[in-house]
C-alpha cells in the first residue's frame, strides 16, 4: 500500500478523546477502522474514477451493524450511543464520503423515520431487511427547485377515496435513488406535508441516475420521478408524520452523522500530508522542517481537534436528549468548512502530487465540496445558529 495511507492504526488524537470514550465506542470504532483498512482504501480510488458505487460492502456493513446502529436490537440493529454512531461515520468517511452517505442515508433518512413516524407493522417489515442490507432506501424531500426551503415542494399527494392515495411529483440529489428498494417520499396534501413509502417497481415511479459529477463519484445520486404512483396507506403513509417537521428532524438525524464524517476525510489528508511533508525532501531536507508547512500542518491538527471535541460534546447531549437541531447546525457548519479547508491544505503539501490519485487527498476534497452544500448549505446552517442567538430569523 501506497505512502498515502501509512498512519492506518489510529485515528489522530491531539487531545488524547480516546480516553473519553467508552469500551464499545473504541471497539466500534476499531472495527470500522479495521474495515475501512481492509475492504475500502484498496477499492475506493478505482471506484471514484469509474464513477460506481462499492456495492459489494453493502451485506458486509450489514453484517458489521453499521446500519441504523442506534436503534434496537428486536429490529436487527446494534443499539450503539450516539457517539459510537458519530465515531462509525467519521471512519467510514475516512474511507469516502460516498461509503458514509450511504450509510447515512439507510440509517438516519430511511430508518430512523421508520422507526420514529412508522406503524407497527412497517417497522416490522422494513428495519431488519434495511439493517441487513438486503434492502436499500432513499429519502425524498428536495426538489429541483426548492433545496434550502423544502416547504415550498411542489409534489402533491391526493386521497383517491378508496385506501389509495396518488403522487405526483419530482424529487432531486437523491443518494441511493436508482438503486433503492424503497422510498420514503415527502408530499403536500391537504392535511400539511406527509411521508410516503414508494416502493421500486410501483407504476408511474423511475429513479434515473444523476452522470458528470465531479463529486461524490463513488455515489449514486439520482432523480425520483412520480407519475400518477398509486401507493396503499396502510402499507405507504407514515401515521406519525404529519407537517414539515417530520422530515426536519430526520435531517438533523442525518446531520449529526455529517458533522462527525467530514472530520474523518479531513483526519485522512492530514495523516497522508503530516506522512509526506516527513518523507519528502527539497533543498536537502524534509519539507515538514520548513516554517511554512509545518504553520499548515499546526493549524490542521487544531482544528480537527476541535471539530472532535465539538461533536464528542454534542453526542454526549445527544444522548441525554439535551441537544437543540441549531446545535447540530453548528457541528455540521463548522466542521464540514474546516475539513473542507483542511483537504486543501493538505493538496498544497503534496504539490502536484496532491491531485493524482496514488493519494487521497483530491478525492476527499471534491467529495467535501458536495458534503459543504447538502444536507443543509453551510449557509443556511449560519442562518439557523444566528436566529438561534439572535431570536431573529433572515430567511423567513
Amino acid at each position: 500500500m501506497s505512502g498515502a495511507y501509512a498512519n492506518l492504526t489510529q485515528m489522530t488524537d491531539y487531545m488524547a478523546m480516546e480516553g473519553l470514550l467508552t469500551e464499545e465506542e473504541r471497539m466500534v470504532r476499531e472495527t470500522a477502522r479495521e474495515f475501512v483498512n481492509r475492504e475500502v482504501l484498496p477499492i475506493i480510488e478505482k471506484h471514484a474514477q469509474d464513477m460506481t458505487f462499492p456495492a459489494a460492502l453493502i451485506p458486509k456493513m450489514g453484517e458489521l451493524g453499521f446500519f441504523g446502529p442506534t436503534l434496537p436490537e428486536r429490529y436487527g440493529c446494534a443499539g450503539l450511543s450516539q457517539t459510537a454512531y458519530g465515531l462509525l461515520m467519521y471512519e467510514l468517511e475516512r474511507g469516502d464520503s460516498g461509503l458514509r452517505s450511504f450509510a447515512s442515508v439507510q440509517g438516519s433518512l430511511v430508518m430512523w423515520p421508520i422507526f420514529t413516524y412508522g406503524s407497527e407493522a412497517q417497522k416490522d417489515r422494513w428495519l431488519p431487511l434495511l439493517a441487513s442490507g438486503s434492502k436499500i432506501g432513499c429519502f425524498g424531500l428536495t426538489e429541483p427547485d426548492f433545496g434550502s426551503n423544502p416547504g415550498g415542494m411542489l409534489t402533491r399527494a391526493e386521497r383517491m377515496g378508496n385506501g389509495k392515495w396518488k403522487l405526483n411529483g419530482t424529487k432531486m440529489w437523491i443518494t441511493n435513488g436508482t438503486v433503492a428498494d424503497v422510498a420514503i417520499v415527502w408530499a403536500r396534501t391537504p392535511e400539511g406535508i406527509r411521508g410516503f413509502l414508494v416502493e421500486k417497481g410501483a407504476k408511474g415511479f423511475s429513479a434515473p441516475e444523476t452522470h458528470g459529477k465531479w463529486s461524490l463519484r463513488a455515489s449514486v445520486t439520482s432523480e425520483l420521478v412520480l407519475e400518477d404512483v398509486e401507493v396503499d396507506e396502510e402499507e405507504s403513509l407514515l401515521p406519525l408524520a404529519k407537517g414539515l417537521k417530520a422530515p426536519l428532524s430526520c435531517l438533523t438525524q442525518a446531520r449529526y452523522g455529517i458533522a462527525w464524517g467530514a472530520l474523518g476525510a479531513a483526519d485522512a489528508c492530514y495523516q497522508c500530508a503530516l506522512d509526506y511533508a516527513k518523507s519528502r525532501v527539497q533543498f536537502d531536507r524534509p519539507i515538514a522542517s520548513f516554517q511554512l508547512q509545518q504553520e499548515k500542518l499546526a493549524w490542521m491538527v487544531t482544528e480537527l481537534t476541535k471539530g472532535q471535541l465539538l461533536v464528542l460534546q454534542l453526542g454526549r447531549l445527544k444522548e441525554k436528549g439535551a441537544y437543540t437541531p441549531a446545535q447540530v447546525s453548528m457541528a455540521k457548519m463548522n466542521n464540514v468548512n474546516v475539513s473542507l479547508e483542511i483537504c486543501r491544505k493538505a493538496r498544497t503539501i503534496l504539490g502536484a502530487n496532491g491531485i493524482l490519485d496514488e493519494y487521497p487527498v483530491m478525492r476527499h476534497m471534491a467529495n467535501l465540496e458536495s458534503v459543504y452544500t447538502y444536507e443543509g448549505t453551510h449557509d443556511m446552517h449560519t442562518l439557523i445558529v444566528g436566529e438561534e442567538v439572535t431570536g431573529l430569523s433572515a430567511y423567513r
